[in-house]
This record gives structure tokens, C-alpha cells and sequence, in this order.
């Protein structure tokens, strides 16, 4: 332990949370994990962020959380792949916790679910303490972001990771956040992970800052790209990778044109992001001859700049929670049209017109899953109907305003932690030291990899 202390800056007492995730790479988790790391310090939780590396291939978030003030703490052997290095990281874990003594260890994702919640089972009972019936007093949550028990791996794999957290949240969980009510239904009726009563639904909260000048900015894109007054710009947003499906969106972007293309109205495609299957997808792209019809953006840090020049987000993926990139459209009052998958639908709310294999509810379009050709008319739909795609577009930004903001997320786990921790019932004379205290030593310091 005498390395990891000595990693650690001094502090006047324990650390309140640690606070652990797989990687910080490009996409939402990372910035929800700062997000709560570095704003949870107002409501007196002094956080410790603990990350692994992000592979070669990732682009990677940390100058983005560090920017948030947020100083997390490397462990090099943890990654997003099962390795023979995770007994490692659980161990390291473990001494972590014994030279922290965290009130909360909170995890998130399913990799750094696993290995941190093995983790703080150890340290929870690996004392004299158990012996005597006073095992150590640590609360333990995990945030479910999305889930892996279907579309990512193969039947058996898919079987072993679903045996595991089943375990986890009998064993070593007390609480079970999920990021909509749509995938705490999947992940406690449908898979029978925890029990009702774990379950907390803490919907995501974002910088909706950012976005307050989307009126003023869609020309940017626009110009960029070459684009007429009169064209429509429908964009999709997110890493490269096999569960994003951006295979089918080229299939709608080709179905559309050969089949529902509008008269006298161009659609051009936009595809923002970046991973190990941009060379296939742009083959793919030149295959279904969409040379100069999609446009490969890569991975972009201004989404301030391009969510505003789009007409249209969309979503093709095949698992998903919440997706983030809906959210961040929304608060630009894009309109969406979206697979039907994990927390998509909350997202859209109630439908009313249905065609044939989608859905027109109160914020966008929902699709069935997989389905190109459904995409393809409902992507029709919104084209044709500038009205509609206003109507939508307003809706969502009015939503997420009132729903997804940073101050409600903070507020929300701030709450949670509070009931764990049995503090909402403390009077005012007996408010805990770390919740009056206003100095983290964690927040801007420095700290070595382990």
C-alpha cells in the first residue's frame, strides 16, 4: 500500500467517493464522470477519479476532464478487454480503497463495474472487522450507461458477462442506477439483474451552456461543406465501432436516394466521428455510390458548430442507454429519427402518427430496429415536412432544457449519495466534516499512475 499512499496527495480526511470507469475515450461516459467528479465537490463529496489508459486507435478525453479540474488516477493495467491484467487492477483496486477509505465507490460501465465492485467486496469484507460482525462501512453503486447483454458478443460470452453481474448485484451492490426507466426495465425484468428495490433512475445531465447560441451558428456547417439553402443535412454522430451500426446508415442514405428521394431536394449525409471501421465504411461508402452524397467528418471537439448546420440527427445503433448525441441535438433543436433500442424511446417520448416500421412521437422519429428500409421512409417523412421537423426540434429543446441539465444530474446523485450514506436525516448542528468542508485535496492535483 505504501506506493499508492505515496501517490496519493495528503488529505485532512478520507475521500468520499471514488469514482471508477474503464477509460476516458471520446463519448459520454467520460464527460458524465467528470462532470460528477468535479461539480459534486460543491455539495461536499470529494471525488477520486480512477481510470485506466485509453487504447492506441481511441481518441481520448482527457484534456477534456482535466479541463473540468478533475485530476484522475491511472491505473495502466485496467482496460476495456477481459485480460489476465484485470486480477491486477482488482488488486490495486483493493489497496487503493485501504489507503482512501472511501465512504462510496461508485463505478461505471460494465468493465470497471466488474473489476471495481470486486474490488470493494474485498475491501468491504478482507478485515479483522468481519470476525466480529463489523465488516468496513462502504456503499457501493453502479451506473448501468447501457448494457452489453445483447448485440456486442456471442451467446456464450454473452451468458458468462450476465452470470457475472447478476452475482455482482446480489454480492457486492447497493445500489443500481440506470441512466432511463427504459433500461432499468430491460436490465431488471427482461435479464434479472438486482432487485426492484436497488434500482435508482438518475437520467444523464450535460453543459446545456454550450448550446445557448445554436440559432446563430448553423451556417458554419453549412458553409464548410458546400451546402445549398435548400438542402437537407441529416448527420449521425458517434464512434466508429460495430454497435453504432453506421453500416446502416449508408444503406438508408443509398435506399433514400434510389427509392424516396424528394424532387427537387437534396439530402446529403454527414457522418461525425471516428474508429477502427472509417476505411470499410468508406469503401462501403463508394460501393453504394455515395461519393459526394456522405461526408466523413471525423472526430470533431466543436459540437457547438456542426449539431446546429444539421437538419436531421440520427441514430442507427443496435444496443444503446441513452445516447448522448440525441441529447446534444436536441438542446441545438435538431428533430431525431432513431433505431428503437435502449433508453431511445424515453428520449422521444409518447408516439402518435405511426407508418409503416416507424413511429412519429413527441421529439423525433423511432424506427424499428435494423430496419433500412423503415429508416428510409421515416427519414422521408422529415424531409418532406419542414413544419414537422420545427415542431420536433422545439419540443426536444424545450425537454432537455427541463431535464438534462448538468444542475439536475448533480443534484440527483448528490441526493442519492445522501440517502446511502443515511445524511438526509442529520440536523444542521450535525452536518459531517466532509460535507461542510470546501477544500479537495483530489480536485487539481497531479497524481502519478500507479
Amino acid at each position: 500500500m505504501t506506493a499508492i499512499a505515496q501517490a496519493l496527495p495528503k488529505r485532512p480526511s478520507p475521500v468520499d467517493v471514488v469514482r471508477i470507469n474503464s477509460r476516458l475515450n471520446v463519448g459520454g461516459i467520460a464527460r458524465h464522470v467528470a462532470w460528477l467528479s468535479a461539480g459534486l465537490e460543491s455539495k461536499g463529496y470529494w471525488t477520486l477519479l480512477v481510470a485506466g489508459r485509453v487504447p492506441t486507435g481511441e481518441a481520448d478525453m482527457r484534456p477534456f476532464v482535466e479541463a473540468q479540474g478533475v485530476a484522475p488516477l491511472y491505473l495502466t493495467e485496467m482496460s476495456r478487454e477481459i485480460s489476465p491484467k484485470d486480477l491486477v487492477t482488482v488488486w490495486k483496486l483493493f489497496r487503493l480503497l485501504q489507503a482512501t477509505r472511501p465512504r462510496i465507490v461508485h463505478t461505471h460501465a460494465a468493465k470497471a463495474g466488474a473489476v471495481g465492485r470486486a474490488a470493494a467486496w474485498l475491501y468491504r469484507w478482507a478485515t479483522w472487522g468481519t470476525l466480529i460482525g463489523r465488516p468496513r462501512r462502504v456503499r457501493v453503486v453502479h451506473t448501468f450507461h447501457g448494457h452489453i447483454f445483447h448485440s456486442y458478443y456471442g451467446r456464450l460470452k454473452t451468458w458468462a458477462f450476465l452470470t457475472v453481474e447478476r452475482l455482482l448485484a446480489r454480492l457486492a451492490t447497493d445500489r443500481i442506477v440506470a441512466i432511463s426507466p427504459k433500461l432499468r426495465d430491460e436490465i431488471q425484468d427482461t435479464y434479472r439483474v438486482g432487485r426492484a428495490d436497488q434500482f435508482a433512475v438518475i437520467p444523464l445531465g450535460l453543459d446545456l451552456s454550450a448550446y445557448a447560441r445554436w440559432a446563430e451558428r448553423p451556417a458554419q456547417l453549412r458553409a464548410e461543406l458546400g451546402a445549398r439553402e435548400n438542402d437537407v443535412l441529416v448527420g449521425i454522430v458517434g464512434r466508429l465501432t460495430e454497435i453504432k451500426d453506421h453500416a446502416l446508415f449508408l444503406e438508408v442514405a443509398a435506399r433514400y436516394r434510389a427509392v424516396v428521394g424528394s424532387a427537387g431536394q437534396r439530402v446529403r449525409f454527414v457522418i461525425v466521428g471516428d474508429g477502427h471501421l472509417r476505411g470499410a465504411l468508406e469503401q462501403k461508402a463508394r460501393e453504394l455510390n455515395l461519393t459526394g452524397v456522405v461526408n466523413f467528418l471525423g472526430m470533431r471537439d466543436d459540437p457547438e458548430v456542426f449539431y446546429p448546420g444539421l437538419d436531421v440527427v440520427a441514430l442507427t445503433s443496435k444496443n444503446e442507454g441513452t445516447p448522448l448525441t440525441l441529447i446534444e441535438g436536441m438542446a441545438n433543436a435538431r428533430p431525431a429519427i432513431a433505431t428503437d433500442v435502449g433508453g431511445v424511446s424515453d428520449l422521444l417520448g409518447a408516439s402518435g402518427e405511426v407508418g409503416d416500421g416507424f413511429a412519429v412521437c413527441q421529439r423525433g422519429l423511432l424506427v424499428r430496429s435494423g430496419d433500412a428500409d423503415a429508416f428510409a421512409r421515416g427519414l422521408a417523412r422529415l424531409v418532406d415536412d419542414s413544419s414537422l421537423r420545427r415542431t420536433l426540434g422545439a419540443r426536444g429543446l424545450a425537454f432537455v432544457t427541463e431535464q438534462y441539465s448538468k444542475d439536475r444530474l448533480l443534484d440527483d446523485m448528490a441526493e442519492l449519495y445522501a440517502e446511502l450514506l443515511d445524511l438526509s436525516n442529520l440536523g444542521s448542528n450535525q452536518t459531517s466534516t466532509s460535507r461542510t468542508q470546501k477544500w479537495s485535496p483530489y480536485a487539481r492535483v497531479s497524481i502519478p499512475a500507479i
